[in-house]
């Protein structure tokens, strides 16, 4: 069996957990991208487009760290909420994330998520979507939720995996991609580049 090593260029605990659950231990090398700015230089893109640019920017950012080492597979991941054919990022702060919030309760949303990977001078790219359905929240929920901390960087100002699971009444779509990485996708990818997905569980 070859040993690959997984970088994941994200700063995210909710994707390496996944990976981790999955039997991965990724390293973790974090991107200097700055999203905000990318997302405003990108322009009128579609919510899809945008997340697989942003985690293409991510990728291409860290790989050069990693370019003389030919059994490393770099990962960029970046997920878009849409709802109503508007994309959403990490609301940042607390007024944001409760009109947010507000908005989306009793409502259905898109989560997509941009996955890029680069293996030597390969690269394969691809973009996973989830439908999700939300309940209605009362204001005090709402409020209550938001003073957590816990929507304020995340896309979509929420999670399936944290206290706004039970505000979620079901979804279409790879569980794991609403968290913030979708295994299958990744898998696909990887068999793209050449890369045995069995070959990551032994990677440190």
């Amino acid at each position: 069996m070859t040993t690959v090593r997984l970088v994941l260029a994200s700063a995210s605990p909710a994707r390496k957990k996944v990976l981790l659950d999955a039997g991965i231990n990724p390293n973790i090398e974090v991107s200097a991208v700055d999203e905000e700015a990318l997302t405003l230089e990108l322009g009128a893109i579609t919510p899809i487009d945008l997340a697989l640019a942003l985690a293409k920017a991510k990728a291409d950012d860290v790989a050069p760290k990693f370019a003389d080492e030919s059994n490393t597979v770099i990962v960029g991941c970046d997920s878009v909420f849409e709802l109503a054919e508007v994309a959403y990022g990490k609301p940042l702060t607390a007024e944001v994330a409760v009109e947010r919030i507000t908005t989306m309760s009793g409502q259905s949303g898109l989560l997509h998520t941009g996955h890029w990977a680069i293996f030597g001078d390969r690269a394969a790219g691809a973009t996973a979507t989830t439908k999700i359905h939300f309940g209605q929240l009362t204001t005090a929920e709402i409020e209550a939720y938001v003073a957590t901390g816990e929507p304020l960087n995340v896309a979509g100002a929420f999670t399936l995996d944290g206290r706004s699971a039970s505000f979620i009444t079901g979804i279409e779509g790879d569980p794991s991609n609403v968290i913030g990485i979708s295994l299958p996708t990744l898998r696909m990818l990887l068999r793209e580049l050449g890369i045995t997905w069995t070959d990551l569980w032994t990677s440190a």
